[in-house]
């Protein structure tokens, strides 16, 4: 999955912890983080801090992989509207 902006990202995480059945309040506590500072990551905030961002990551047992983009840059039309896609597979 490609992630161009801390809203994808942010958007993955809550899918992946709704779908471990996971309280942000929990996720938080076994992340190390605060339940406030999870939320504002969850709905996108642009200056969350990166290893914040990346402990939270291993904690729901995702990894985060940095590699060389295409030498043509995506369109805007490509991006992907994760908010829509889980709300789709949650089936809402």
């Amino acid at each position: 999955m490609r992630i161009v902006s801390t809203r994808d990202l942010a958007a993955v995480a809550r899918g992946r912890r709704r779908s471990l059945g996971l309280s942000q309040e929990e996720l938080a506590r076994r992340a190390g983080v605060s339940r406030q500072w999870l939320g504002m990551f969850e709905r996108g905030k642009r200056t969350a801090e990166l290893g914040l961002a990346i402990r939270l990551l291993d904690t729901l047992g995702l990894d985060l992989d940095v590699r060389e983009r295409d030498e043509a840059p995506p369109s805007a039309e490509s991006a992907l509207d994760l908010d829509r896609l889980l709300e789709e597979y949650q089936g809402r």
